[in-house]
């Protein structure tokens, strides 16, 4: 997990470096042009919930409340799911309005920076989802507790990420 995070972390700086330019492209369409901040704060809202539904999950867990530790852990796979499907949206209507990954700078950083981050995030999603299944199956509780952190430390570093994000490519112009 060390190896992954690190590896994320300095994917992700390299592309917020590059994406400082996005301004630079000669041909559009241009970010002011494509954005859809609102859309994406949905986005990112359910990103922030799943975050908090991960720490509920771990309380319930540790505190030997499966029932309540199953439904947390699959809400915040399912918000996951969510954001997924959201930046699959976002994806198709860009690439539908011209904006491609060869199209200029803006869309080579913007989808190679954003499209890193949601493989993070399906990584995350099933990695969840697998905690799920073995909550089911009753391999999962207080004593694997140390688990489910793990893996909500994982989680809460791939929504603080996407806060970086969201801020670099959606909020500064």
């Amino acid at each position: 997990m060390a190896y992954n995070t690190d590896t994320h972390a300095v994917a992700v700086a390299h592309g917020h470096a590059t994406f400082m330019d996005k301004g630079k492209s000669t041909v559009g369409p241009f970010p002011h042009d494509i954005l859809n901040i609102p859309f994406t704060s949905f986005s990112t809202f359910d990103l922030l919930m799943s975050s908090l539904a991960m720490v509920l999950a771990l309380a319930a867990i540790q505190r030997g409340d499966m029932k309540q530790g199953k439904l947390w852990l699959l809400i915040t796979a399912l918000l996951g799911l969510v954001f997924l499907g959201g930046q699959y949206y976002e994806f198709s209507s860009f690439v539908h309005e011209g904006l491609g990954l060869t199209t200029n700078l803006f869309g080579s950083t913007f989808f190679v920076l954003t499209g890193t981050h949601g493989a993070h995030v399906t990584v995350g999603v099933i990695w969840l989802l697998t905690l799920w299944v073995q909550a089911l199956r009753g391999k999962l509780g207080p004593k694997q507790a140390i688990t489910v952190e793990i893996t909500g430390l994982y989680w809460h570093f791939v929504d603080v990420v996407w806060i970086v994000i969201f801020t670099l490519v959606y909020l500064i112009q």
